[in-house]
């Protein structure tokens, strides 16, 4: 890795780590220990992805004619305001407020971070600099999440106000460690008229390939992540009587697999067809909601009960770590020149969507219909399977599997023909 991209990816661990303090714990902060009760705490929760549903599609715009840096540092300022504010609030309109500004924030940072790591690097790493990105994300947020609640007291709304001041010190410490990335000259589209950014978007969806790129990455996140803290928490609890201890098991060994994994999985994923990963994780995660389906309907002892639930988390782990270095890096590819910043933010926005929606359907389906939820996200599943192989089919080879190629140009302006293959 150059210098860039290793300040890079220490930016993405130390906004997870700073992340990991507060996430784990924000309801239980506004609920309780502000006393504002849990309408409130689910209002602040909506109001991040409202706030990150406002800010995207004005943050790849910008990203495309100022370049990701600038658009980075503003981010993280307004991030780190948001968590002081959250810090420091006491009432509800000032948490509302404080929640949005950080919801805000944090939306903006993922597209800009991402157009850094495809900035900085070329079709032969891209692949491996998401993945390590992935990786350092789970880790931070991880660490993070662990010393958080060892800091935490709900007596005391003081140490609340350590952790989010804690949050925002990592946020404007990221801002001195990227304000030192010099940054590789990448394509910017500095002198577009004003009318250019419906062309953008229109560019965009007239992209056969990256729309269904989208569809499929709503229905991955909707059928993953949309539903870790919601609906299969949910089922875990009422169908499968699973402890709140065990389900925090459940959640660490998702963030395990994915740590011990990551490159292992990498290895394997560089050499196939992308397309084929993504169905594969389809696949994978049909038989997941089918172990969390034998966890609380299967009539077993609670251990094999628990050990199921527990299953269902880490093969959720397994399909992420092979999505990593997946997804990111076919978006990067399917921009034309100068456009990954507009990209990103697209397929962010509809991660968003995603989240939430995901909460809103399975929270209920899994907390009372324990069968339907189960049918349903198999379902699902198989259909993310189905979506991957079409795909493919919309795809160059040297988008669907770049380690084949032996020259080829991307959309940052990448190697040029007649040049060396690239390894993996």
């Amino acid at each position: 890795m150059g210098a860039a991209m290793r300040r890079i990816h220490v930016g993405n661990a130390l906004s997870a780590f700073g992340l990991g303090f507060t996430v784990p714990y924000l309801y239980v902060y506004v609920a309780q220990v502000r006393g504002l009760g849990a309408m409130t705490a689910g209002l602040v929760l909506a109001v991040f992805a409202v706030a990150a549903l406002i800010v995207l599609p004005f943050a790849g715009r910008a990203i495309v004619r100022r370049g990701p840096l600038p658009v980075l540092l503003v981010a993280l300022v307004t991030a780190a305001i948001g968590a002081l504010g959250l810090g420091l609030s006491g009432g509800a309109a000032a948490v509302l407020l404080s929640a949005a500004v950080l919801g805000a924030g944090q939306a903006v940072m993922q597209p800009a971070l991402a157009t850094m790591i495809v900035d900085c690097s070329g079709a032969e790493t891209r692949s491996r600099a998401f993945a390590t990105q992935f990786f350092l994300q789970n880790l931070g947020l991880g660490v993070g999440g662990l010393i958080g609640g060892h800091l935490v007291d709900l007596t005391k709304a003081g140490s609340f106000t350590l952790l989010f001041s804690l949050e925002a010190a990592m946020f404007l410490l990221l801002v001195v460690v990227m304000a030192t990335v010099r940054m590789p000259h990448a394509p910017r589209l500095t002198g577009a008229p004003a009318q250019s950014a419906k062309a953008g978007w229109k560019q965009l969806l007239d992209n056969r390939a990256m729309v269904q790129l989208c569809v499929l990455g709503f229905v991955l996140f909707f059928a993953c992540y949309g539903q870790f803290e919601s609906g299969l928490s949910a089922y875990g609890v009422e169908a499968a009587g699973i402890s709140t201890s065990a389900l925090g098991t459940a959640l660490a060994a998702n963030t395990l697999v994915i740590v011990v994994a990551q490159f292992v999985v990498l290895r394997f994923v560089e050499r196939r067809k992308r397309s084929r990963v993504i169905a594969s994780v389809g696949l994978i995660w049909a038989v997941a909601w089918a172990v969390a389906g034998y966890a609380g309907l299967g009539g077993g002892s609670q251990t094999m009960a628990t050990a199921a639930f527990i299953s269902t988390y880490a093969l959720f782990g397994l399909g992420e770590a092979m999505l990593s270095p997946t997804l990111a890096p076919l978006v990067a590819d399917l921009a034309p020149t100068g456009m990954a910043g507009q990209y990103n933010s697209a397929f962010a926005l509809v991660k968003q969507l995603a989240l939430a929606v995901g909460p809103a359907v399975g929270g209920p389906l899994g907390a009372s219909l324990h069968v339907p939820y189960i049918v349903v996200f198999v379902l699902f599943s198989l259909g993310i399977t189905v979506l991957a192989v079409r795909l493919g089919r919309q795809l160059t080879d040297v988008q669907n599997q770049p380690s084949a190629a032996r020259s080829r140009v991307v959309a940052q302006g990448g190697a040029g023909a007649g040049q060396a293959p690239a390894h993996a």
